[in-house]
């Protein structure tokens, strides 16, 4: 499968979960390389990684393929991630100042949600998506697919934003911990 390109690898993808992880293996140094840089935090690069494969798994039906192969398309998504990132850490800062609360610091939240995610034990890739929970796997959709913002997660869920934030969180890493075993 190796020798395939990455459109007709990701044409493949929806039938073949093996055929995306050629994709993934492909492009994820790159992409991870440019997130560390990027974000200069290698713990979000490895989340915004994560995010971004997981988006292009759930829209790699609308993948066109240009002659450069996939890496473009993957930047552009990790590239509209980190903007989105940037946003909402931005209103988070200044809705924390209006209200009085002290702005912490995003390594402490990493840190919380590095916490619980690391009590998970999660399953191999060959569970996938159907495999996650249920709660997590819409929290997931919710985010990437519908491109929501935490608070919408958390409203359309009934739970918190920071709920939602761990529910995907968790999704997140369960599917890179997959990729990760499979490679």
């Amino acid at each position: 499968m190796e020798h395939r390109t990455d459109a007709e690898l990701l044409r493949r993808a929806r039938r073949d979960p093996d055929a995306f992880l050629v994709v993934c293996r492909r492009h994820a140094p790159r992409l991870e390389a440019w997130l560390r840089k990027e974000l200069r935090d290698e713990t979000r690069a490895q989340e915004v990684l994560a995010e971004t494969l997981a988006a292009a798994w759930f829209s790699s039906g609308r993948f066109r393929d240009r002659g450069e192969g996939a890496g473009p398309w993957l930047h552009g998504i990790a590239r509209n991630l980190v903007l989105q990132l940037r946003r909402d850490g931005a209103i988070e800062s200044r809705a924390r100042a209006r209200l009085g609360l002290p702005v912490a610091d995003e390594g402490e939240y990493d840190g919380i949600v590095n916490r619980l995610s690391a009590e998970e034990e999660f399953g191999r890739i060959s569970d996938s998506l159907d495999r996650l929970p249920d709660d997590q796997r819409r929290a997931l959709e919710l985010r990437v697919v519908d491109v929501l913002d935490y608070t919408e997660v958390g409203r359309r869920l009934r739970i918190s934003p920071q709920a939602a934030r761990v529910r995907v969180f968790r999704a997140l890493t369960a599917l890179r911990a997959q990729i990760g075993e499979r490679q």
